[in-house]
């Protein structure tokens, strides 16, 4: 297996030496400073070490510089691993922090997307776990109060190519059966557009699948189009926007058919920063884990919430208007749906509930519409969930980044500098005017 630190360079070419040193982004800089303070290169390579082999095949590419190249992809709002194969082939400030020199060649998309392949899930999640240790110790993440919310993404798959589960036929074939069945001679296309437009239907998840990727389900979508998507919900913690955790599902999955494993990922994950941050007598992560969950009312239900109840956890979920009900036989779901009404028109509720946006939209906007995620182009559940999982861990660094540094992201990194110098410029001017 390749390493990120001891790689051989092949030798330099005719030009001068002093053009292969790249500037080097002031932000990429000091990520790849705190990246290797905290050895993220050894615990990457230390963690996907068996899925190499150690003398077989073409030269492999570094964990540690895969994981860089899917980083990029969020700092730079690229949508594939072929856009981010080429920008790390033309910016010399991404090959520092890949790096590479101009002597050398870059990864293309080929060896980045067989690596996602190649590396599994859970390594994934390991990665993403250790760079929460790394906010957890920087005093980032509490895990007392977390908020759920799920927002989807268009999957690469297509809905003209869809197919009856039951039949194989396309939706085209299906539409001239039906016509053939009516007594229609010879419908042209534009006349089953037609007859499909004039009859009561709905595409059904039950009876239709792409089968370039199954996994994928139709839903409507943000923009109002009906189509195939996925469906990733995230948990995080409220005081500080730290993403606790990612789960992937089928684009037509309901919230409150999801919010329980959440909510259960979220829980594990933040105990097992408990004993870190206590053997290194560290804070502010709370002893008692998660214990509270803010969400829209897209999450309520009287099930929701009792499962929240039984679990321990205090619930400060939106709740709809649904008009008088009935509660006869009912009375541990019509105790949790109280509980929870009377706390969130508490001010505590009413301050969670306003930070919702804050906290969450703010990290869909980032990781999905700023960062290139908004339409997937990888297929499957299992590559979805490694691509927002590093979209999230990306997201998660950027906040670690703004923390330490002011500026979460190489757009922002340039502003503040710009911003410094024109400061700096004015008192200039002022001294000269003196």
């Amino acid at each position: 297996m390749g390493t990120h630190r001891h790689r051989q360079r092949p030798g330099a070419l005719f030009y001068h030496t002093e053009l292969v040193q790249a500037p080097g982004h002031p932000f990429y800089r000091k990520l790849n400073e705190v990246l290797r303070a905290a050895g993220f290169d050894e615990f990457c390579e230390r963690e996907c070490r068996r899925f190499y082999a150690e003398r077989r095949g073409r030269p492999s590419l570094p964990p540690g510089v895969y994981f860089r190249l899917m980083l990029v992809g969020f700092f730079e709002g690229l949508d594939s691993e072929r856009a981010i194969a080429w920008r790390a082939a033309d910016s010399l400030s991404v090959r520092e922090f890949l790096g590479y020199g101009l002597d050398e060649a870059t990864p293309d998309h080929v060896t980045v997307s067989r690596t996602r392949r190649l590396i599994d899930g859970e390594t994934h999640q390991r990665i993403f776990a250790w760079v929460l240790a790394q906010l957890a110790r920087a005093g980032l993440i509490q895990g007392k109060t977390i908020g759920v919310d799920a927002t989807t993404l268009e999957a690469n798959a297509a809905m003209r190519s869809i197919v009856r589960r039951d039949t194989g036929e396309s939706y085209q074939e299906y539409l001239e059966r039906l016509a053939a069945t009516a007594g229609l001679e010879a419908p042209d296309r534009a006349a089953l557009r037609r007859m499909d437009r004039r009859r009561a239907k709905q595409v059904s998840n039950a009876e239709w699948v792409n089968p370039h990727d199954r996994e994928a389900e139709i839903t409507r979508l943000k923009d109002g189009r009906t189509g195939l998507a996925y469906k990733v919900e995230e948990a995080v913690d409220m005081t500080s926007g730290a993403i606790l955790a990612v789960t992937t599902h089928g684009g037509a999955a309901a919230d409150t058919e999801t919010i329980g494993q959440t909510v259960s990922a979220a829980g594990e994950a933040v105990a097992e920063l408990i004993p870190i941050v206590t053997a290194e007598g560290q804070a502010p992560v709370d002893p008692e884990g998660v214990s509270e969950v803010v969400a829209d009312k897209g999450y309520h239900s009287n099930e929701v919430l009792r499962e929240l109840e039984e679990m321990g956890v205090r619930s400060y979920i939106a709740e709809p208007e649904r008009g008088r009900r009935r509660w006869r036989g009912r009375a541990v779901a019509q105790r949790a749906v109280y509980a929870n009404r009377r706390r969130i028109r508490g001010l505590r509720g009413k301050r969670l509930q306003a930070a919702r946006g804050e906290k969450i939209e703010r990290n869909f906007a980032h990781q999905f519409a700023s960062g290139g995620l908004r339409r997937l182009t990888v297929r499957g559940r299992g590559n979805v969930h490694k691509k927002v999982l590093l979209q999230a861990m990306a997201c998660n660094l950027a906040l670690l980044l703004r923390a330490l540094y002011g500026a979460g992201k190489p757009k922002a990194a340039a502003e503040r500098a710009a911003e410094l110098f024109l400061t700096l410029l004015g008192l200039l001017l002022r001294l000269m005017a003196r």
